[in-house]
C-alpha cells in the first residue's frame, strides 16, 4: 500500500514541478538569471545582491546547481546543430533537476535519519505528501538547496557519532564540503547544525584525526569558494589582486543583515512570527498536533527527542532573532519535523492534512503569480503577431511594463536578432502613475505603438482604459488598452483588499477575475 502511495505522490510531485507557479522573485533573480546571460546570451539582470560594491550573495553553490546544467545543456544543443536551447527547454530542464534532487537526496536522507525502520515508510509518505515537497522544494530556490544539505549534513553527523571503530575521514571530507557550501548557500545554515554539531566535539576529542580532516578540508573547500567569487566579482583582476583583496561573500552578507535599516527595506516582522505564523503556513494541521503535544505529558513530547527535531528547532529560534522573517526561511524544517510527528492515525488528522495539501499545493503550486512565467515564454510571439496584424514589417523593438506582479525573469525572452524587447518593471505603483508612464510612452498619433502592458486581470483600474468600457467612460489622457492574451491560471494575492472592498467583493474580483493579461497600449487617435 506505501509503495502504491508513494508512487502517485511522486506523480503529484513531477506535476508540480513542470507547473510554472512564481512564489517569489529569488527562485530566477537568485539563480538562473544569473547565469543565462552569461550562457546563452539571454537578456538578464542582476539584482544588487551582485552588483553592489560589497555583493552578499555566493555563486559558489549555483555553479553546480544552475551554471552546470545549463552548460550541458548548450552542449548539447550546439553539438545536435540546433544553436541555444529555447527558453523554456532551459527553465523546465532546471525544475526536472530540482525535482531529482529532491527526489533522490531529500527522500533518502529522510529515509536514513529515521531510526525506525517500522516508522521509515510512513516517515517518507507523510514528506512526500506535503506541499512544500511539492513546490519549495521543486523551484530553483537557496532555501530547497539549503534543505538538503542541512538533511545530509545530519545524516553525515549521525554516521560519524556512530561510527566507533574507525575515524570516517571520508563523512568528515564530504561533511566539510557541505558546511561550507551551505554557509555560502545561505548564512542561515550553521543554525540549523549548530546543536547537532556539538555532537561531534567527544569524537573530535578521541579522534583528532578526523578533526584535523574535517577543518582541512573545510579550509580547502572555503578558499576555492572565496577565489570563485573573487574570479565572478572581479574576473579582471590579477591573481595577486585576487588573494589578496578577496570577495567574501558569508561576510559581507552577516555585516549587512546585522543593520536593521537594511532588513527594514525588506519588511520588518515580530519576532514570534515563525512560531505563531510561518511554521503554521508550512505544517498546518500537523504543527496543531504538536503544539497540543507540549500540554500533555511527558514535559518533554516524544518527538522532541531527536536530533532533527534539534536541529528544526534550534534554528527556528535563532531565526526568531532577528526580524525579517518569511516563511521559506524554515523550509527546511519541514522535512525534520515531518519525520518527528510520524504518520498520525487519526481519520480526522489525515482528512485535513489531505485538504490542506490540496487547497495550498494547487495555490501555491499553480495559481501562485502563476501567469508571470508563461506570459514571458509567450511574449515575443504575441509581440510579433500583433505587429503583423498592424501591417508592420519588419518588426520593430518593443517595450513592454509589466504592473502588479512580482519582477519578470527577462531571461525567459530569449534571443531574437531582428528586435529588442525592452521590460519595465512598474511593481505596484498607484494606477495614475502607471498611466502616466505609458502616456509618456506611447507616441503621438499617427504613429504606430509598439508599447505593452502586463497585468492582472483582476486590476478594475484598467477597466475604464480598455476597448470593452463604455464610450463615455473618461479616458485619462487619452489611451486605450486592447488585450492581445490572458492567462487564466494568475492569482496576485498583493491585490487582496478586504477592508476597503469586503470579503465578498475581494473574493469576486481577484479569484473570479483572476488570470495575467497582455495589452497593446494605442491612443486614442481621431
Amino acid at each position: 500500500m506505501w509503495r502504491r502511495t508513494y508512487l502517485i505522490l511522486l506523480l503529484v510531485r513531477v506535476y508540480f514541478a513542470l507547473s510554472p507557479s512564481y512564489l517569489h522573485p529569488d527562485e530566477n533573480f537568485q539563480g538562473p538569471e544569473v547565469f543565462a546571460g552569461r550562457i546563452f546570451g539571454y537578456p538578464s539582470k542582476l539584482t544588487w545582491e551582485f552588483t553592489t560594491n560589497n555583493p552578499i550573495r555566493s555563486v559558489f553553490p549555483l555553479w553546480p546547481t544552475y551554471e552546470l546544467p545549463m552548460g550541458l545543456l548548450k552542449w548539447f544543443y550546439m553539438e545536435a546543430g540546433f544553436g541555444n536551447p529555447p527558453p523554456q527547454v532551459v527553465y523546465y530542464a532546471l525544475r526536472a533537476g530540482m525535482f531529482l534532487l529532491s527526489f533522490v537526496l531529500e527522500d533518502w536522507a529522510v529515509y536514513e535519519l529515521v531510526p525506525s525502520p517500522r516508522h521509515r515508510r510512513a516517515t517518507v509518505v507523510l514528506v512526500a505528501s506535503s506541499y512544500v515537497t511539492w513546490t519549495y522544494q521543486t523551484h530553483t530556490f537557496s532555501n530547497s538547496l539549503e534543505t538538503l544539505l542541512v538533511a545530509w549534513g545530519l545524516v553525515l553527523i549521525r554516521r560519524i557519532v556512530e561510527n566507533k571503530k574507525h575515524s570516517s575521514f571520508f563523512s568528515c571530507t564530504v561533511l566539510s564540503f557541505i558546511s561550507v557550501v551551505g554557509v555560502f548557500n545561505r548564512i542561515t545554515f550553521p543554525a540549523f547544525l549548530l546543536f547537532p554539531g556539538l555532537q561531534l566535539l567527544p569524537v573530535f576529542k578521541r579522534k583528532p584525526a578526523s578533526l584535523a580532516v574535517f577543518a582541512s578540508f573545510g579550509l580547502i573547500w572555503a578558499s576555492i569558494a572565496i577565489f570563485a567569487d573573487t574570479s565572478f566579482y572581479r574576473p579582471s583582476a590579477s591573481l595577486f589582486n585576487k588573494i589578496r583583496h578577496p570577495t567574501i561573500t558569508p561576510l559581507n552578507n552577516i555585516l549587512y543583515n546585522a543593520k536593521a535599516d537594511n532588513l527594514a527595506i525588506h519588511g520588518l516582522h515580530p519576532h514570534h512570527q515563525h512560531l505563531i505564523a510561518n511554521l503554521f503556513q508550512l505544517l498546518g494541521p500537523a504543527y496543531v498536533v504538536m503544539l497540543l503535544s507540549l500540554f500533555k505529558r511527558p514535559l518533554i513530547p516524544s518527538w522532541m527527542r531527536n536530533i532533527r527535531a534539534l536541529s528544526a528547532v534550534s534554528a527556528t529560534a535563532i531565526l526568531s532573532i532577528f526580524p525579517h522573517q518569511e516563511p521559506r526561511f524554515l523550509v527546511p524544517c519541514v522535512p525534520l519535523l515531518l519525520s518527528c510527528v510520524g504518520m498520525h492515525r487519526s481519520k480526522a488528522f489525515l482528512a485535513t492534512w489531505v485538504i490542506f495539501n490540496g487547497a495550498m499545493g494547487f495555490l501555491m503550486g499553480i495559481y501562485h503569480q502563476g501567469g508571470i512565467v508563461p506570459t514571458q515564454l509567450a511574449l515575443r510571439s504575441i509581440i510579433t503577431a500583433n505587429t503583423l496584424a498592424q501591417g508592420i514589417k519588419p518588426q520593430p523593438d518593443a517595450s513592454v511594463f509589466w504592473w502588479k506582479t512580482y519582477s519578470p525573469p527577462e531571461w525567459l525572452l530569449g534571443t531574437n536578432a531582428t528586435s529588442q524587447v525592452d521590460t519595465f518593471d512598474l511593481m505596484g505603483i498607484p494606477g495614475l502613475e502607471m498611466i502616466q508612464r505609458l502616456n509618456t510612452a506611447v507616441p503621438s498619433c499617427p504613429e504606430s505603438s509598439q508599447i505593452y502592458l502586463v497585468a492582472p486581470t483582476s486590476a478594475t483600474f484598467l477597466d475604464t482604459y480598455t476597448e470593452l468600457s463604455s464610450p463615455s467612460a473618461p479616458h485619462t489622457p487619452n489611451l486605450q488598452l486592447y488585450r492581445l492574451w490572458s492567462y487564466r491560471q494568475h492569482l496576485n494575492l498583493d491585490d487582496l483588499d478586504f477592508g476597503d472592498d469586503g470579503v465578498l467583493n475581494t473574493l469576486k474580483r481577484v479569484v473570479g477575475r483572476r488570470g495575467l493579461g497582455v495589452y497593446s497600449v494605442r491612443r486614442a487617435c481621431i
